[in-house]
């Protein structure tokens, strides 16, 4: 477990900048866990391990939601289906974005209304993802 501390201002508004884990926070954690290869068939267990030790944590830290950092991806939250949804996205975007997560989809719907740019847990637009599967590729570079 890294416990990285906060520094600068921490009276901002969750609302005001786009790093929205300031008011009422000192730290992060990271919960971390590794084997050596030869351990590889046990990795369930250290993995089981992390997450029981991160559901004991409950208690300590930020709640409704228990909010996450996106630069310490959690697969477990949740990942984008083939076709991303909003809603599904919800799930571990307002962990990681707080009450921005809104606001980042309207965004990502005008600056990226084909999700050219995604990952596993990205912001999907507010677009038919049918429609998207049926876009031509030369109509999706147009928008670029």
């Amino acid at each position: 477990m890294v416990m990285d501390p906060y520094g600068g201002i921490m009276n901002i508004s969750s609302e005001t900048i786009a790093f929205p884990h300031r008011k009422g926070n000192l730290f992060s954690i990271q919960y971390l866990v590794e084997w050596h290869k030869e351990e590889n068939e046990r990795s369930h267990w250290y993995i089981e391990w992390i997450r029981e030790l991160y559901d004991a944590m409950t208690p300590y830290v930020s709640e409704g939601p228990r909010a996450a950092y996106i630069n310490y991806m959690d697969f477990d939250l949740g990942v984008n289906p083939i076709v991303p949804s909003v809603e599904k996205a919800r799930v571990w975007g307002e962990k990681y974005f707080l009450k921005n997560f809104d606001r980042l989809v309207r965004a990502k719907t005008v600056i990226d209304p084909h999700n050219i740019f995604n990952n596993q847990q990205g912001i999907p637009p507010m677009t038919s993802s049918l429609a998207l599967l049926k876009c031509p590729p030369l109509a999706v570079w147009e928008y670029v």
